[in-house]
């Protein structure tokens, strides 16, 4: 018939005896300095990217501030990937701020919910350069 649980629940093993100091906690505020992070982070590597395919100052300036900020909000520097072939054609490239278009815009929605007005401003902008890149109307 009914035999009872020997093995305690994933619930109670996490939660340790009730001291609710199971799993790590963080505020919302962190989880979303974490996500602006990580999205700063993709943002600089596909900015790299673009460094290597299409060379312009505007975009080495772009790649000191985005590292500069993730520090801020890490306290430590991002990982930087190692940008891949250098040779691509126009799709690569239009593909490439496309998807930076779409990071900075992500960006800028949880940097204007966190109230971090540094990292809206320059995802902002990043998006506006893109935009202009990819030669979309409204880019001003």
């Amino acid at each position: 018939m009914y035999e009872p649980i020997r093995t305690p629940s994933v619930h109670t093993m996490a939660d340790q005896a009730g001291t609710g100091r199971g799993l790590p906690r963080r505020s919302r505020a962190e989880e979303l300095d974490n996500r602006l992070a990580g999205q700063l982070t993709a943002l600089l590597t596909v900015t790299d990217e673009l460094r290597v395919l299409t060379p312009h100052p505007a975009l080495d300036t772009a790649a000191r501030r985005l590292d500069a900020e993730v520090t801020r909000l890490c306290g430590r520097p991002p990982l930087r990937a190692t940008p891949s072939a250098a040779a691509a054609g126009a799709a690569r490239t239009a593909a490439l701020h496309r998807r930076a278009h779409n990071l900075a815009g992500q960006a800028l929605v949880v940097a204007t919910s966190r109230a971090n007005k540094e990292a809206a401003e320059l995802a902002a902008e990043r998006m506006a350069a893109h935009s202009r890149a990819l030669g979309l109307t409204g880019a001003g």
